[in-house]
């Protein structure tokens, strides 16, 4: 599926957190579109900088310690750096909204969910108490939720995982959001109300047209969910590709050390999984050679001694791996 207007614009993006042992570099220098209507996929490990990329888009870093720098983050021909608190609160949740992981710490534990939903009704649509009353029951239907009218008078802690979930993504898609951030909004629920969720935000998306940044860990939801997929690792963007590319043409290391580790209904079910050895590097001082390097099972001799620069392999296809992977693909 092409898609040709462009919604959001990151442009060197870097989020630091200073620390008594030093800087932290969450995310260092990342740069990608989203374009309307599209699913982009943002996958990586834990520490990676999935999430706090998505933080640092929405204005949720605390600072100090954190500091947000870039070249541009612009969402909608406006350029997010440049707002204040009062104007970055009417895009947020208005105009970008966001699933975080944990709906249980998410929701307010002493208020009634439907009060929550209209919260949001109420200041950035202008409703009136009643009005966004209905609007929120209305909501929980769409999510799913059995007898809506009488759930909105209920406290998070009568709602079950996956029912608060719901609750969450009511209250993401209460104003109409042009662009909804979905992080790891599935990784706590059972597989049978993660298929639910995910069919749930599949048919929202279709009726309204939002676009949707998906983080998680789940290959197989990217393949499943996703138009584009952005893979993370040490805080750097190391491949951007369609999900046909990544899953069929690989070109860096950790993009292949992650399909390598996951099983495929293709393939004998004795092939035996090859894990990804070692563990992440430390943020703090790391070196300008690709961080995946201790880890890379296919490294060359370049790769310790050149900085990995973005390099186009095809057709809206990019990766800072300094290795031809051609010889793994499949076709």
């Amino acid at each position: 599926m092409s898609f040709k207007t462009s919604l959001l614009q990151v442009k060197k993006l870097k989020t630091h957190f200073h620390t008594q042992d030093g800087v932290v570099k969450a995310v260092d220098g990342i740069s990608f579109d989203i374009y309307e209507g599209q699913t982009i996929g943002v996958v990586g490990e834990s520490g990676s900088g999935k999430s706090v990329s998505a933080l640092s888009i929405m204005g949720l870093i605390p600072s100090p310690p954190g500091k947000v720098s870039a070249e541009g983050i612009i969402f909608e021909g406006q350029d997010l750096l440049g707002l204040n608190d009062n104007q970055m609160r009417g895009v947020r949740g208005g105009k970008i909204a966001m699933i975080f992981q944990d709906p249980m710490t998410s929701l307010n534990p002493v208020l009634k969910v439907g009060w929550q939903i209209a919260e949001s009704l109420r200041i950035h649509l202008g409703m009136s108490s009643s009005k966004a009353r209905r609007r929120a029951i209305e909501l929980l239907k769409m999510v799913g939720i059995p007898l809506a009218e009488d759930r909105v008078d209920d406290f998070p802690h009568q709602f079950s995982g996956g029912m608060r979930q719901r609750v969450m993504i009511a209250i993401a898609l209460s104003c109409g959001p042009r662009l909804l951030i979905a992080d790891e909004a599935t990784t706590a629920l059972d597989v049978t109300i993660q298929a639910q969720i995910i069919d749930l935000v599949n048919r929202l998306q279709r009726e309204t047209g939002t676009a949707v940044m998906w983080i998680t860990h789940d290959l197989g939801i990217i393949a499943g969910l996703c138009d584009r997929v952005n893979v993370m690792y040490a805080g750097r963007l190391v491949e951007s590709a369609s999900v046909e590319d990544i899953f069929y043409r690989p070109a860096h290391g950790y993009t292949l050390g992650l399909l390598r580790s996951i099983p495929r209904l293709d393939e004998d079910q004795k092939t035996r999984l090859v894990p990804i050895e070692g563990t992440p590097p430390d943020l703090i001082g790391i070196s300008a050679l690709c961080p995946f390097l201790p880890r890379c099972q296919v490294a060359k001799e370049v790769c310790a001694t050149q900085i990995p620069e973005v390099r186009r392999v095809a057709e809206g296809h990019n990766t800072t791996c300094l290795v031809d992977l051609r010889s793994y693909w499949r076709e």
